[in-house]
């Protein structure tokens, strides 16, 4: 037995992993994720500059107006962690004189006027950039109101008090309140990035087992297949074979984004690259995030292995069940559905602090391997909720292979589906395997 299933396990395998557009697929993926970490180089290469400074050029009729403006525009830069690239300056020449001298700017009027204090004209020969753009003119509505109350009869030192930004002082009594806060703010950035890859190995799967089981039914080979070995290696041939292959694509995903990350520390400097990811990293440390890896890792990494084999079995049993494609992808729809509801649910985690509701569904099989990752982090659940989710869906493995086999053993020879479910409940209450 042991013999027979290690040599269909290798041929399903094979037909998997050593065919020419597995590797092209492969190549494909590794080239748009090593492109699309660095975008940046590859749009600078042909000639984009990221870098390149933005001529902002102010007429300031109110003589009072272009000060106020330019610190307002320091201010929101400073308080939102980006880098300034509006290159901002005063002028006296004229609209038409500047536009001539520097074509590519921007330039800003700032006009009198007796109803409004003072209104603002914007003019530029290319469209200006949304975020640029809001940029300006909340400077444009900072610098108004700080003319209007320069024009009152404010003492300079009292109008530099009200002028000055506001000073605030954050406390949080609740040590853990402030640690949701910070790991709500994650979740909602970095783990969809990170849980992604999983949601499409498992549609993958799906697929994968599905049209194997229905080709080898398609063209009658499954007759020959199960006459020389019993149902139950077959199936666990299919499962196995299918779970080492995403096992090995999702190992082949991480490697790439490792080279994506070495291939932009040699090309624009790992200065760099830390210092856009400390933030991150300062932040995740700050949260205690950092120091609970080393049992979110494994309790996380088991959820998805007999997640991986949960969705394996169901997609088995399902096409098992179907004598085509057509009929598999209808029959598959609510397995896939329970899939996109926990990457949702995961994502949306942040939201449901505190809900019953979400932490039942933490111990859901086919949901629980992204929620209850997703809640752990969150701290909204704990390591024993993690263990419960774990033991619940080795159960339910067990269940499914106990009287999913029983379900496999009648369907793969089965090619009518007339009264099948009639069939397969009475194989369900069989205690033949």
């Amino acid at each position: 037995m042991y013999r027979k299933l290690k040599y269909l396990t290798k041929v399903s395998l094979k037909k998997k992993i050593a065919t020419k557009w597995f590797i092209i697929v492969n190549l494909i993926l590794a080239i748009a994720i090593i492109s699309i970490a660095n975008i940046d180089q590859i749009i600078k290469f042909f000639g984009g500059d990221f870098d390149e400074k933005i001529e902002v050029v102010v007429i300031d009729e109110t003589k009072k107006c272009f000060d106020y403006f330019k610190n307002s525009l320091s201010n929101f830069s400073s308080s939102t962690d980006k880098e300034e690239v509006l290159n901002i300056s005063l002028s006296t020449k004229t609209l038409d004189e500047i536009l001539e001298e520097v074509p590519s700017a921007i330039v800003i009027e700032l006009l009198k006027d007796d109803l409004n204090y003072v209104k603002a004209k914007i003019t530029s020969k290319n469209t200006i950039d949304a975020i640029e753009y809001q940029q300006l003119t909340q400077g444009l509505m900072a610098a108004k109101q700080q003319y209007a109350l320069s024009l009152s009869n404010i003492d300079e030192n009292e109008l530099a008090m009200v002028l000055k930004p506001l000073d605030i002082e954050r406390m949080v009594l609740d040590n853990d309140t402030n640690e949701t806060e910070d790991m709500t703010t994650i979740m909602g950035t970095v783990f969809p990035t990170l849980i992604l890859p999983f949601f499409m190995l498992v549609i993958f799967l799906i697929q994968m087992i599905g049209t194997e089981i229905n080709e080898e039914k398609t063209t009658r080979s499954m007759e020959i297949i199960i006459s020389n070995v019993s149902p139950k290696v077959h199936f666990f041939s299919k499962v196995l074979a299918s779970n080492i292959f995403v096992l090995t694509q999702g190992a082949l995903l991480f490697i790439y984004g490792g080279v994506a990350l070495l291939v932009r520390s040699l090309t624009s400097g790992a200065e760099n690259i830390m210092g856009s990811l400390s933030p991150m990293i300062e932040s995740l440390r700050e949260s205690g995030f950092i120091d609970q890896l080393y049992y979110i890792i494994p309790l996380t990494l088991i959820l998805l292995i007999l997640s991986f084999l949960a969705y394996a079995l169901i997609s088995g049993i399902l096409a098992s069940m179907t004598v085509n494609m057509e009929d598999f992808q209808q029959i598959q729809a609510p397995v896939i559905f329970l899939c996109l509801i926990a990457y949702y649910l995961s994502i949306m985690a942040g939201m449901f602090h505190g809900s019953l509701l979400i932490r039942i569904l933490s111990y859901v099989p086919f949901i629980s391997c992204l929620l209850s990752p997703a809640l752990l982090v969150l701290g909204q659940i704990g390591i024993i909720d993690v263990i419960i989710s774990i033991v619940i869906l080795i159960l339910f493995n067990y269940l499914m292979i106990k009287f999913g086999m029983r379900i496999y053993k009648i369907g793969i020879l089965n090619y009518s589906t007339d009264k099948m479910w009639s069939k397969l409940w009475k194989a369900i209450k069989s205690r033949q395997v």
